[in-house]
């Protein structure tokens, strides 16, 4: 698929921009789950506008629809990897498919989410919980591991981390991904258990979780991949640095410092409001449409 401006991230600043693009007649695609924006599930006040506490769920709900009315594709899956091929942003998607784009806007906030367990907190910082197996596969080498979590990212990494591992768990009471990811992780080794993690267990570093079905199950590290990559993970693969704190910087017109590359919402950093997310959407939105109108001619 090939569009005028691809977007990645479905929370308030992702969907404001695909508003915007699609307004300006820019093919827009939207990439993205809502499940995973920091808004879904959360109730909002203090907005401008309204005057009692609105559902977040219900306003993201509300702004895909919007969106689609203006012709925006939206896609509800995430991105596994960003490409660069000409003038084009090539992402690669968790069911196999690729979005082609002149111009890319990421909006995929920073924060990890967290798994809320004893032993999380104190067995992170190098003592065995992750949330990065890309950064930390090396000290894993011949070792067992679990990855916690049922969407594409946990299991792509899964399926990564058998490069490196001895034995490889991943440990979710349910998924959401695409076949074609599970097949390969499968196939390449990892062992699937459907349940949750209750506790983290260790004597200075990690060596056991336990889970909800009463199993103890034995392991040297777990990664904790609870929603889609990060703008971290993901801008680097077309040569963007994001700042010490995953941030990325910004001009006025939320340009990045790679042509072609606009950023928007929490990516960009504080404040984390959505009123924020929301205004540098609309100029994320409306500087891509104009960038790929200009790249077109």
């Amino acid at each position: 698929m090939e569009a005028d401006v691809l977007i990645i991230g479905a929370g308030p600043a992702g969907v404001q921009a695909a508003i915007h693009a699609a307004r300006k007649k820019a093919a827009t695609v939207l990439v993205g789950k809502t499940g995973n924006s920091a808004m879904h599930g959360t109730e909002l006040e203090n907005y401008f506008g309204f005057q009692q506490v609105q559902s977040g769920t219900d306003i993201l709900r509300y702004g895909i629809e919007q969106a689609e009315s203006f012709g925006c594709t939206v896609l509800d899956m995430n991105v596994m990897s960003l490409s660069r091929e000409g003038d084009l942003f090539k992402a690669a998607l968790e069911d196999g498919t690729s979005v082609s784009a002149r111009a890319l806007i990421v909006a995929t906030g920073t924060s990890r989410v967290k798994l809320g367990v004893p032993g999380e907190k104190e067995f992170a910082n190098g003592k065995g919980v992750s949330y990065c197996a890309v950064c930390d596969c090396n000290f894993y080498r011949q070792k067992t591991v679990a990855l916690v979590g049922g969407q594409a990212e946990a299991v792509a990494d899964a399926e990564f981390m058998t490069r490196y591992a001895s034995k490889v768990y991943l440990i979710s009471p349910t998924f959401d991904t695409s076949q074609v990811l599970m097949d390969a992780a499968e196939k390449a080794g990892v062992v699937r258990l459907d349940a949750a993690v209750t506790e983290i267990l260790g004597d200075g570093k990690v060596n056991a979780v336990k889970l909800s079905d009463g199993e103890t199950v034995a392991v040297d590290g777990v990664f904790i991949e609870l929603g889609g990559k990060s703008s971290a993970d993901l801008v680097m693969d077309i040569d963007l640095m994001p700042e010490m704190d995953d941030t990325i910087k910004v001009d006025r017109s939320c340009a990045t410092s790679v042509p072609g590359v606009f950023a928007c919402g929490d990516v960009t950093g504080k404040p984390w409001q959505v009123a924020k997310a929301v205004g540098e959407g609309c100029i994320a939105g409306l500087s891509a449409a104009e960038y790929a109108k200009k790249v077109k001619q």
